[in-house]
């Protein structure tokens, strides 16, 4: 069973980033669990979500021990390093996350420039697409495939099938970044 925490602030497309990796565990015929979380002001407040998913029965949603954490900046950070698993991994944007103040050493931090990668491209919001393929390549429960056509065919559900080809580019990219 894998269990991932997205997190950062409104806006940053974390809850967005859970429901491309719990679509695509669907579609690959997995059992998956989507619980958002945020606070009242969407843009710019605080926003998390936790997945689950796997071939076994979720009997619990609700945030337990994730093996994988995105912070998307340091308050996130900060507030759930402290959750993840022993041996886990913590996926950070270092363009807005500090980790000076982790002293973990039972945890591997993959460091990511999303927003520079992002606006590299000029999909300035698409550094929560990078992200998910950073993830779905970490995970290696999926193919690069099968997350482009996931994430596709739920953006398409969604009516935001415009950006497909700049998103399937994004999703590249991340999934490229990890060696």
């Amino acid at each position: 069973m894998n269990e991932i925490v997205f997190a950062g602030f409104g806006g940053q497309g974390v809850l967005t980033s859970g429901l491309i990796i719990s679509s695509i565990a669907v579609s690959k015929g997995l059992n998956a669990t989507w619980i958002p979380s945020y606070g009242s002001a969407m843009r710019g407040g605080t926003a998390n979500c936790t997945v689950k998913f796997g071939k076994e029965m979720i009997y619990n949603p609700a945030q337990e021990e994730p093996n994988l954490l995105l912070a998307m900046n340091t308050p996130s950070f900060n507030k759930f390093i402290d959750i993840i698993a022993p041996g886990g991994t913590v996926v950070i944007n270092t363009d807005m996350v500090s980790t000076e103040a982790n002293t973990r050493d039972d945890i591997t931090i993959v460091e990511v420039p999303c927003n520079s990668i992002a606006n590299e491209m000029n999909h300035p919001k698409g550094a929560n697409i990078v992200m998910s393929g950073v993830i779905i390549k970490l995970l290696n429960e999926f193919t690069e495939e099968e997350a482009i056509d996931g994430m596709n065919e739920m953006f398409n559900k969604k009516g935001k099938g415009k950006f497909q080809e700049m998103n399937t580019k994004a999703m590249k990219i991340g999934f490229d970044f990890v060696k």
